[in-house]
């Protein structure tokens, strides 16, 4: 962002007294393209990927980091300026094409694995970048666009380098799944698995592994800084509220931002004129401790978002699961029995969390259910909704 934008930002700030300048800025799942303090891991990952500088492909690579490391922004911000400067746009490749340049094509692919469960999704990923066709979206089969995706990088001059993220998580395709896929091509792709661990038998034969340390506390003070500067107000959270968010989150940006994002929309909400640490205190009570990233909620489908939504509503102390399903059932369209099911799934994938409960008999434990998300930050991104979703009034006059 230039000088003149900030700016103009503020300027539009004092005259909303708004406290949110813009809700993306301070957003979890929203990535800068140019990571803070991440200078050292990005020029590693570009001497392993410095082979494509020649046309070359670089080795597979493992980049493997805790939560809240950033290795997700880490990621597309390269690729996304790896693009600009060695790839080419689906219109440039076109023209190249049609008037005989034999230039080299090499292609950078951030495929979400959140987002993407089947080869169909996967093909469609991988496509939508290198293709400079329209990706149907449906009435073609899977067989088909692997087919076009084939014929798309057999050519001698065209190449592509695939990251996978979040390949370790539940529902997600694993990172050998996607080799498979990618099998027909194998000599133009190189590949690169992106999680908090290595794809499964992983070692030095299979490739080599990047490893992206926790933030320290002073560099998450800076990530901090730098979202709130653009995201704020100026003056509405000062220094040593960061410094005390930084030592809370402990590493972990996403947790930091989530807080953040989750305490301006408290202090928004009562009209405040600046972020109190009562705000900051109630926004960590609503980030779990070693939780789930808040986008995996958000790549759920709708439905399964009505039914968290209307969970982080619902009375759970001490209730069993089918109780608390009934609750939720009374609440949507949904009956007990789906509310149920989608509730003990949700627990498999680790979103919310099974807690056990006093046992009164011989018979099986009963068990209730928590959020392991930061239900601030969801309920305000989710396009699920309830009828006592969080006042916002105070956030009209930000950009979305």
């Amino acid at each position: 962002m230039n000088l003149q934008e900030r700016i103009a930002r503020r300027r539009s700030a004092r005259q909303d007294r708004s406290i949110i300048v813009d809700r993306d800025h301070l957003s979890p799942v929203v990535h800068r393209q140019e990571p803070v303090g991440r200078g050292p891991v990005l020029e590693q990952l570009l001497d392993t990927l410095e082979p494509a500088f020649d046309g070359e492909l670089p080795s597979p690579v493992a980049v493997v980091g805790p939560a809240g490391a950033g290795t997700s922004a880490i990621i597309t911000a390269l690729f996304d300026a790896l693009n600009d400067r060695l790839g080419e746009s689906s219109r440039s490749i076109a023209t190249t094409t049609r008037a005989g340049s034999t230039g080299p094509v090499t292609w950078f692919v951030y495929v979400d694995g959140r987002r993407v469960e089947s080869a169909f999704a996967f093909y469609q990923a991988v496509l939508s970048v290198i293709s400079a066709e329209p990706v149907p979206e449906s009435g073609i089969g899977t067989d088909d666009l692997g087919e076009r995706l084939t014929s798309q990088l057999t050519r001698h001059d065209r190449r592509a380098v695939v990251a996978i993220d979040h390949h370790d998580e539940p529902e997600t395709l694993c990172y050998d799944r996607v080799r498979e896929l990618l099998a027909p091509v194998n000599d133009s792709v190189s590949t690169i698995a992106v999680g908090q661990t290595e794809p499964d038998g992983w070692d030095a034969d299979a490739g080599s592994t990047i490893t992206i340390p926790a933030y320290r506390h002073h560099e998450l003070v800076d990530v901090i800084t730098d979202r709130a500067s653009t995201g704020l107000a100026p003056g509405v959270l000062d220094h040593e509220s960061v410094r005390e968010l930084a030592v809370w989150a402990d590493g972990n940006a996403h947790d930091a931002l989530a807080a953040l994002f989750s305490a301006a929309v408290l202090a928004s909400s009562t009209d405040a004129d600046h972020i109190e640490s009562g705000h900051l205190e109630q926004a960590q009570t609503a980030v779990p401790s070693h939780g789930v990233h808040v986008d995996r909620t958000l790549a759920l489908s709708e439905t399964r978002q009505q039914v968290l939504a209307h969970l982080v509503d619902v009375d759970r102390d001490g209730r069993p699961i089918r109780e608390i399903a009934g609750d939720i059932a009374d609440r949507s369209t949904l009956t007990d029995g789906t509310v149920k099911r989608f509730l003990y799934e949700l627990a498999d994938r680790g979103v919310i969390e099974r807690v056990p409960l006093p046992t009164t008999g011989s018979g099986r434990r009963p068990s209730s259910v928590e959020p392991r998300f930061p239900t601030l930050v969801f309920r305000t991104l989710s396009s699920a909704s309830t009828d006592s979703d969080l006042d916002t009034d105070g956030m009209s006059g930000e950009n979305s």
